[in-house]
């Protein structure tokens, strides 16, 4: 037989809470002194140990008495009990990703409370958000629609159990969204296809340009690597090469030809738009997107040579 003191001593619990515990009804006394001190058995140790593992792993004592009691099983009790955990713990990654972007970012209140409030958008906000920001960016526009439904088609799908970087990713990304600027960028990019669209849906033009723009980034990227100048021998060759491919039928390679190519590609390059896809990447678990800002800088700057 023990004594609650020895219970403590075994356990490490306090003598108050094996005490309250027995007050409760959840280890009773296996029999008491002739002073009225109580006392337990072996059965009544493993009782508090089991009492004790449950009430560490969060368990409430109503659910620890129905277990005692065998009203019910334990797998039930844990399996609620782990769903109630999973959701406090995807509460306090949100709460950590929009902790890491303030103290990244050194955010006053006001951008605080929109980073929480982003963080804890539903799917179906966030696949909003985006269609929202597309509606605005191409409304009234007549715009190739395959390719715009296209874009539209890739939302931010978080996973149930996000990382951290993806849920920084998804706050960097709907801020980017909301951006004016940004905003404003798309749509003026959006305002040029427009205006080319009538020609580029007859004329193979651009979609070769469309077709062959990652290998002339490649190569482009090649020859930055291998220090060579935008307007080197091989800047001019791949100058030429995307003005002749990038010309509609009947338009002239002219050196204003190359310098409007040139700034529509350089409009094009905005380290944002390419920054869109690679946050998407990162919080849809795609490929890594790879930057080619610096590889069509390099062509801009080519083109521009090649126009003087």
């Amino acid at each position: 037989m023990f004594t609650i003191g020895e219970l403590s001593r075994r356990t490490g619990l306090s003598v108050k809470t094996i005490r309250y515990y027995s007050d409760e009804g959840l280890l009773p006394p296996t029999d008491r002194t002739s002073a009225g001190y109580r006392l337990y058995d072996t059965t009544s140790l493993a009782r508090l140990e089991l009492v004790r593992t449950l009430r560490e792993l969060g368990v409430g004592l109503a659910d620890v008495r129905r277990v005692l009691a065998r009203t019910q099983d334990v797998s039930t009790v844990a399996a609620k009990h782990l769903e109630v955990l999973e959701e406090q713990l995807r509460v306090l990654r949100l709460r950590r990703a929009v902790l890491r972007a303030v103290v990244k970012r050194g955010g006053e209140l006001n951008e605080v409370k929109l980073m929480n409030k982003l963080a804890s958008m539903s799917d179906e906000e966030r696949r909003r958000l985006v269609d929202e920001f597309w509606d605005e960016v191409s409304e009234g526009l007549d715009v190739d629609s395959e390719f715009y439904d296209r874009m539209r088609s890739a939302k931010p799908e978080l996973p149930d159990d996000p990382t951290p970087r993806q849920l920084e990713a998804w706050i960097e990304f709907a801020e980017l969204v909301r951006d004016p600027e940004f905003r404003g960028l798309t749509r003026r990019m959006s305002e040029r296809q427009a205006e080319r669209g009538q020609v580029a849906t007859t004329d193979t033009a651009a979609r070769a340009q469309q077709e062959h723009w990652c290998e002339w980034s490649d190569r482009a990227q090649a020859a930055v690597d291998q220090g060579l100048a935008a307007d080197s021998p091989t800047g001019r060759e791949l100058a030429d090469e995307i003005a002749a491919r990038s010309a509609a039928e009947g338009v002239a390679d002219t050196p204003r030809f190359r310098a409007e190519l040139a700034g529509r590609i350089a409009e094009g390059a905005d380290p944002r738009a390419e920054r869109y896809w690679q946050l998407l990447a990162i919080i849809n678990d795609w490929p890594a997107v790879p930057s080619r800002n610096e590889a069509a800088r390099w062509i801009v700057a080519a083109l521009r040579a090649t126009a003087d």
